[in-house]
């Protein structure tokens, strides 16, 4: 699955793909998705738009859900909330979704959010955490279809 979903990640079309979002790890309820900050998701005073983070936020908050929910589900973002903590200029973004309690029908997943500026983006000391957020998704299993 994980596998998958790496693949499927790869040809992301829509805001996920344009922003960039590339998926770099998975785990068993998480995942690392990095975007590197380009000029035209700067604000007119050269800072990173909040709404990069958002999308970024919003986009992992779901993605991160799918390996471990019944096969044929699928996850809708019902809310999220997220601390924008210090400004990014360039560099990498790294989100790092967990998932913290899945039911039935929700799931809770935290989300972290690094801006690394050292050689390919790989955190170093010039890491630092940028954005902390937590949303819930609504898991729905697929309807039973009628037999016959």
């Amino acid at each position: 699955m994980a596998r998958g979903l790496v693949q499927a990640h790869a040809r992301a079309a829509g805001l996920p793909g344009w922003l960039g979002i590339r998926l770099v790890e998975t785990w068993p309820g998480g995942l690392c998705a990095q975007v590197e900050v380009r000029d035209e998701l700067l604000t007119p005073f050269r800072n990173l738009h909040g709404g990069v983070l958002a999308a970024l936020v919003d986009h992992v908050l779901g993605t991160v859900c799918y390996p471990v929910m019944p096969a044929g589900s699928w996850a809708a973002t019902t809310e999220f909330k997220l601390n924008y903590l210090a400004p990014v200029t360039g560099g990498i973004l790294s989100a790092v979704a967990e998932v913290v309690s899945l039911t039935k029908r929700t799931a809770v997943v935290r989300i972290a959010v690094t801006n690394s500026t050292g050689p390919g983006g790989r955190p170093d000391d010039s890491a630092r955490l940028v954005c902390s957020a937590q949303g819930t998704v609504l898991v729905m299993a697929p309807k039973a279809r009628p037999e016959g």
